[in-house]
């Protein structure tokens, strides 16, 4: 489970993150959301749809993408973050951001989780603020950063060293004071292809070891669409077969573009789990 501000997310079966981006360039959805009357609306199917969180970005990760100011992500993120909160005052908000004004700012506004792509390393604030606000944090491996992750991503053994990262990460951030964490390989960030399937086949030995939460960002990323030479738009049915292998190994959140499909895929991989269990 994890400790927010106005409750528990519970964590004993599966649950779906929605992606609410607020950015003009991000990698699938465009920007669409980018107006808050847009963001409310769809925040609220997202929410009808299944969606226990609502993730929140206002600063695109992807390769290549054009930086922004600490005062545009703000302005981006901080009326949308409000709006729901006040439109959907019991809905979980995540915050995807690695800076810790940021952060501090959409926690004031009504986040309760910060999700960090960066875990710390882009913002030497951003871990001790995590820590005073006493919210959960999301910590996401990545190899680089964002502008060159996917140059040459090399590993001498891909689980081996994702898995030390996590161990030495949680180690500094409990010494902090954060109590709730949950840990995201990072697919796509400083990853070949083959890394990401290694990842997906094998990230259950990152829960073992650490007794921590999983979430699984493989949602219409271009480690499927390249594989299979289709569009990022075309992706939904291999993302939701990815879905449910993430789920058989361990995942516990899936961040996913298309909520619906997502909680389809948990109430198939439920059904499995309760055959098993009957046996």
């Amino acid at each position: 489970m994890l400790r927010i501000q106005h409750g528990i997310i519970d964590l004993s079966q599966p649950i779906v993150m929605g992606i609410l981006n607020v950015t003009p360039d991000s990698f699938f959805d465009g920007g669409r959301h980018i107006v808050s009357n847009d963001a409310l609306a769809q925040a609220e199917k997202m929410l009808t749809d299944g969606a226990t969180i609502l993730d929140i970005g206002g600063a695109s990760s992807r390769p290549g993408a054009a930086t922004v100011s600490v005062d545009e992500e703000l302005r981006r993120v901080v009326p949308v973050i409000e709006g729901i909160r006040a439109r959907f005052p019991a809905c979980f908000i995540s915050i995807d951001t690695w800076r810790s004004k940021v952060a501090h700012e959409a926690v004031v506004a009504g986040a309760d989780i910060v999700n960090d792509i960066s875990a710390g390393k882009m913002d030497e604030q951003l871990w001790p603020t995590v820590a005073t606000l006493q919210t959960p944090y999301i910590l996401m491996h990545m190899q680089g950063r964002p502008e060159n992750m996917q140059q040459a991503p090399h590993y001498a053994n891909v689980i081996t060293e994702v898995l030390d990262f996590f161990i030495e990460s949680v180690a500094s951030l409990r010494r902090l004071g954060v109590k709730d964490i949950v840990l995201d390989p990072g697919f796509g960030f400083g990853k070949t292809l083959e890394h990401n399937y290694t990842l997906l086949r094998d990230m259950r030995d990152f829960q073992t070891v650490t007794g921590l939460p999983l979430l699984a960002g493989i949602s219409r990323k271009s480690m499927i669409y390249k594989l299979l030479n289709i569009g990022a738009a075309d992706a939904l049915p291999a993302t939701a077969a990815l879905h449910m292998v993430a789920l058989q190994s361990g995942a516990s959140i899936l961040r996913a573009h298309d909520v619906a499909e997502a909680v389809q895929v948990i109430r198939l991989w439920e059904m499995l789990q309760n055959q098993s269990q009957s046996l």
